[in-house]
C-alpha cells in the first residue's frame, strides 16, 4: 500500500460534473486526484477476505443481540424492538454497507460499520472508475460496486412487494446525488422509481399508510436517512406500526448493525479476533483508545486518547445515548495524510473499496476522497 503523487487530469472538475458529481469541491477539496493509493493484488485479496468475514460476523452478532434481547445496550426504545426483530426474522431486503477499516499494509482492523446510511457510494463506484480509465487504462481497481448493485436489485425484485420503489433523502447535494445514483442502479435492474424528499413523505392516518406528494401509497421505500433520527420523530411511531405494509430499505435491523454498540458485542463474541480492536462499554484497562458515541456521523463527538492523554477530539451534537471505548489503531501516516479504507458489501458480497484521507486522525466531513488502483 503506497500513496503516489500524480497530476490531476485536465478539466477534471468538468469531467466530474459531466458524470453528475457536483460536490467535488464543497467547502474545500473533497475529491482529490493529486494523489492515488496503490495496492498490490495480495493486499486487495486480504481486504476482500476481511470484508466478507466481517459481514458474516455482523450477521451473527445481530442474531445474538436479538436472541439475547440486548436492545438496551443500543438504547433502542421498547416500541421499536419488535419492528427490528420482525425485519430480521422476515429477511427484510438489505442492499449495502460500508466497513471503515484501518489498514497499514499488514494489519486490517475494523473501525466501524456504516450499515444504515453509508455515503461515498457514487464516488467509490463510478467516479474513481472513470478516473482510472482516463489516467491508468491498463490498471485495475478493486471495484465491482456498480455491477453488483444492479445485479442485487435484480435479485431482490421477487422479494419486493411491488416493482415501484420510492427513493428518499434530505435535499442536500451529497445525499441527493447518492440516492439518485442508487435509483439509477434500480432502474437499470428493471424497477420503476421515483425520488422524494424525506420531508415530503406524508402519513395518511385514516388508512395508516405512508403517501407521496400525489397521495399515492408508498409500498417500497429506499431511504438515506438514519433510523436514530426517525425514532426521535413522530415518523418513527408511524413506521413501527406500518412495517407489515411498507418495505424499508435499509431494513430496521440495520439500526443494530450501524450502531457502534455493536463493537463491544463483537469483541465479546470474537475475543482477540485479528480484524477486531478491543472494545467495551467502559474504558476498562485501555491505555490508548477512541471514545465513540453509540450513534454519530462524520466523526462527530469522537475523542482519541493516547497513554490516557487526549490527543484529538471532534465536537458535535451526538452522545446522549452513551459511548463505547475502542482500542486506538495507529493509521498509516503518508506525509501527514491518514487514510481509512471504506470497504463495501453489496448484497452478501465484498464489492470494492474507496479511500478517504484526512490531515486529522479522526476522519470527518473535511476528509478527502482519493482514488486507488491495483498494481
Amino acid at each position: 500500500m503506497n500513496r503516489i503523487a500524480t497530476t490531476p487530469r485536465q478539466n477534471w472538475q468538468q469531467k466530474l460534473e459531466d458524470l453528475g458529481f457536483g460536490f467535488h469541491s464543497l467547502d474545500d477539496a473533497y475529491w482529490d486526484e493529486s494523489a492515488y493509493y496503490e495496492f498490490d493484488r495480495n493486499e486487495v485479496d486480504q481486504l476482500e477476505k476481511a470484508t466478507q468475514e466481517l459481514w458474516d460476523m455482523y450477521l451473527e452478532a445481530v442474531e445474538h443481540v436479538i436472541s439475547k434481547n440486548l436492545f438496551f445496550k443500543f438504547q433502542i426504545p421498547e416500541w421499536f424492538r419488535k419492528p427490528i426483530t420482525d425485519s430480521w426474522e422476515n429477511d427484510a431486503p438489505s442492499i449495502y454497507g460500508r466497513f471503515d477499516l484501518g489498514y497499514d499494509g499488514h494489519q486490517i482492523k475494523l473501525l466501524e460499520f456504516n450499515a444504515d446510511t453509508p455515503t461515498s457510494l457514487f464516488e467509490g463506484s463510478v467516479i474513481q472508475w472513470y478516473w482510472l480509465k482516463d489516467k491508468f487504462p491498463n490498471n485495475d481497481q478493486f471495484n465491482s460496486i456498480h455491477e453488483k448493485l444492479i445485479e442485487y436489485w435484480k435479485h431482490l425484485k421477487p422479494y419486493l412487494s411491488c416493482d415501484f420503489v420510492h427513493f428518499a433523502s434530505l435535499t442536500n447535494i451529497e445525499d441527493v446525488t447518492t440516492v439518485e445514483y442508487m435509483r439509477d442502479c434500480a432502474s437499470q435492474a428493471g424497477l420503476e422509481t421515483q425520488y422524494i424528499a424525506v420531508q415530503d413523505i406524508g402519513w395518511a392516518e385514516e388508512i395508516k399508510e405512508f403517501i407521496d406528494e400525489n397521495r399515492e401509497v408508498m409500498q417500497v421505500i429506499f431511504k438515506l436517512y438514519p433510523y436514530e433520527w426517525i425514532l426521535a420523530e413522530d415518523f418513527g411511531k408511524n413506521l413501527a406500526g406500518n412495517l407489515h405494509k411498507t418495505q424499508w430499505i435499509e431494513p430496521a435491523w440495520k439500526m443494530l448493525a450501524s450502531s457502534k454498540a455493536m463493537l463491544p458485542v463483537l469483541w465479546e463474541l470474537y475475543p482477540n479476533h485479528p480484524y477486531l480492536l478491543e472494545s467495551y462499554f467502559e474504558p476498562r484497562h485501555l491505555v490508548s483508545y477512541a471514545k465513540k458515541p453509540l450513534y454519530s456521523r462524520e466523526g462527530a463527538n469522537i475523542s482519541l486518547f493516547k497513554n490516557y492523554r487526549p490527543i484529538e477530539e471532534n465536537s458535535g451534537t451526538y452522545g446522549k445515548e452513551g459511548y463505547i471505548y475502542q482500542q486506538l489503531f495507529d493509521l498509516p501516516d503518508f506525509s501527514g495524510n491518514f487514510p481509512v479504507i471504506g470497504s463495501w458489501i453489496v448484497g452478501q458480497e465484498a464489492a470494492g473499496i474507496g479511500v478517504r484521507e484526512s490531515v486529522n486522525l479522526i476522519t470527518n466531513n473535511q476528509s478527502r476522497f482519493v482514488p486507488h488502483l491495483i498494481t
